[in-house]
């Protein structure tokens, strides 16, 4: 699994003019899913998200996870993070896992935010064209890669 972490203030996703997922202080999560990725890449992932300490204590020093801080997550699948450019232009997504692979794996990437965060989160629709509007904070932005662990 590949994910953009973003710290954000506020952050929305609009499908077809309707808001399916909203969020104020906390971290707006871009997923994309592979076919090798497993149950326990899942969980990796979800438990490193909640408890990344990269909001600021009372000093203004990153020192403090989203379980800390009380803010909310806003997950929004993604296939493009797994362009492969190297060759040409047009990108390449052949290591993006296709529906039936990729929103099982998201739904229950879902599930586990949730149950490690202690509450629900907010989300895009699979496979829609979603906008995608969002405050960074700091900017705060990292990229995570399950398949490489460093």
């Amino acid at each position: 699994m590949r994910a953009v972490i973003q710290r954000v203030t506020q952050a929305s996703v609009t499908v077809d003019g309707n808001i399916t997922g909203q969020i104020g202080a906390g971290l707006l999560v871009l997923v994309g899913i592979e076919d090798a990725d497993t149950q326990e890449d899942l969980s990796w992932l979800s438990n490193k998200i909640v408890n990344l300490r990269i909001f600021n204590d009372d000093a203004g020093v990153m020192n403090l996870s989203l379980r800390e801080t009380g803010g909310d997550i806003l997950l929004v699948s993604q296939f493009t993070l797994h362009a492969a450019t190297k060759k040409g232009n047009r990108p390449s997504y052949i290591r993006a896992s296709k529906p039936d692979i990729a929103i099982p794996m998201y739904e229950k990437m879902i599930a586990r935010l949730g149950t490690d965060l202690g509450k629900p989160v907010q989300t895009g629709i699979f496979g829609a064209d979603m906008k995608v509007a969002l405050l960074n904070d700091g900017p705060v932005t990292i990229w995570i890669d399950t398949q490489d662990k460093e």
